[in-house]
Protein backbone atom coordinates (compact mmCIF):
# COMPACT_ATOMS: atom_id res chain seq x y z
CA UNK A 1 0.00 0.00 0.00
CA UNK A 2 1.24 3.47 -0.79
CA UNK A 3 2.52 5.97 1.71
CA UNK A 4 -0.28 8.45 1.06
CA UNK A 5 -2.93 5.78 1.63
CA UNK A 6 -1.25 4.65 4.87
CA UNK A 7 -1.00 8.23 6.10
CA UNK A 8 -4.66 8.74 5.28
CA UNK A 9 -5.65 5.60 7.18
CA UNK A 10 -3.59 6.74 10.14
CA UNK A 11 -5.25 10.16 10.15
CA UNK A 12 -8.72 8.60 9.86
CA UNK A 13 -7.93 6.27 12.74
CA UNK A 14 -6.80 9.23 14.84
CA UNK A 15 -10.03 11.11 14.16
CA UNK A 16 -12.19 8.05 14.89
CA UNK A 17 -10.27 7.47 18.10
CA UNK A 18 -10.66 11.08 19.20
CA UNK A 19 -14.42 10.91 18.57
CA UNK A 20 -14.68 7.67 20.53
CA UNK A 21 -12.59 9.09 23.36
CA UNK A 22 -14.78 12.21 23.54
CA UNK A 23 -17.93 10.09 23.47
CA UNK A 24 -16.55 8.07 26.37
CA UNK A 25 -15.97 11.25 28.37
CA UNK A 26 -19.46 12.53 27.60
CA UNK A 27 -21.25 9.33 28.66
CA UNK A 28 -18.85 8.62 31.51
CA UNK A 29 -17.44 5.40 30.09
CA UNK A 30 -13.78 4.96 30.99
CA UNK A 31 -13.60 1.86 28.77
CA UNK A 32 -14.88 3.74 25.70
CA UNK A 33 -12.56 6.65 26.48
CA UNK A 34 -9.56 4.32 26.78
CA UNK A 35 -10.43 2.46 23.57
CA UNK A 36 -10.71 5.77 21.76
CA UNK A 37 -7.33 6.94 23.05
CA UNK A 38 -5.79 3.63 21.97
CA UNK A 39 -7.19 4.05 18.43
CA UNK A 40 -5.94 7.62 18.31
CA UNK A 41 -2.41 6.60 19.32
CA UNK A 42 -2.43 3.66 16.91
CA UNK A 43 -3.40 6.05 14.11
CA UNK A 44 -0.55 8.40 15.04
CA UNK A 45 1.90 5.49 14.98
CA UNK A 46 0.61 4.33 11.59
CA UNK A 47 0.97 7.80 10.13
CA UNK A 48 4.49 8.23 11.52
CA UNK A 49 5.55 4.83 10.17
CA UNK A 50 4.32 5.82 6.70
CA UNK A 51 6.21 9.10 6.92
CA UNK A 52 9.39 7.28 7.97
CA UNK A 53 9.09 4.91 5.01
CA UNK A 54 8.67 7.87 2.68
CA UNK A 55 11.71 9.61 4.16
CA UNK A 56 13.78 6.46 3.58
CA UNK A 57 12.66 6.35 -0.05
CA UNK A 58 13.45 10.07 -0.36
CA UNK A 59 16.99 9.53 0.92
CA UNK A 60 17.56 6.78 -1.65
CA UNK A 61 16.18 8.98 -4.45
CA UNK A 62 18.40 11.87 -3.44
CA UNK A 63 21.49 9.67 -3.30
CA UNK A 64 20.75 8.07 -6.67
CA UNK A 65 20.18 11.51 -8.14
CA UNK A 66 23.48 12.84 -6.83
CA UNK A 67 25.33 9.84 -8.28
CA UNK A 68 23.56 10.10 -11.64
CA UNK A 69 24.12 13.86 -11.80
CA UNK A 70 27.80 13.37 -11.01
CA UNK A 71 28.17 10.62 -13.60
CA UNK A 72 26.52 12.85 -16.19
CA UNK A 73 28.93 15.68 -15.40
CA UNK A 74 31.87 13.28 -15.51
CA UNK A 75 31.03 11.88 -18.94
CA UNK A 76 29.71 15.15 -20.31
CA UNK A 77 26.10 14.02 -20.67
CA UNK A 78 23.77 16.91 -19.97
CA UNK A 79 20.79 14.54 -20.27
CA UNK A 80 22.13 12.20 -17.58
CA UNK A 81 23.07 15.16 -15.42
CA UNK A 82 19.57 16.65 -15.76
CA UNK A 83 17.91 13.33 -14.97
CA UNK A 84 20.06 13.01 -11.87
CA UNK A 85 19.18 16.52 -10.75
CA UNK A 86 15.48 15.73 -11.25
CA UNK A 87 15.75 12.58 -9.08
CA UNK A 88 17.62 14.50 -6.42
CA UNK A 89 14.95 17.22 -6.36
CA UNK A 90 12.18 14.62 -6.24
CA UNK A 91 13.81 13.11 -3.16
CA UNK A 92 14.15 16.52 -1.54
CA UNK A 93 10.48 17.25 -2.19
CA UNK A 94 9.47 13.89 -0.72
CA UNK A 95 11.52 14.70 2.40
CA UNK A 96 9.77 18.03 2.84
CA UNK A 97 6.34 16.43 2.43
CA UNK A 98 7.05 13.83 5.12
CA UNK A 99 8.65 15.76 7.95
Amino acid sequence: MGTIAERGKGMAEQVAGKIEETAGKVVGSERLEAEGKTKELTGEAREEAAKAAARTKATAEEAAGVVEKGAGALVGSTKLEAEGKAKQEEGETRHKANQ
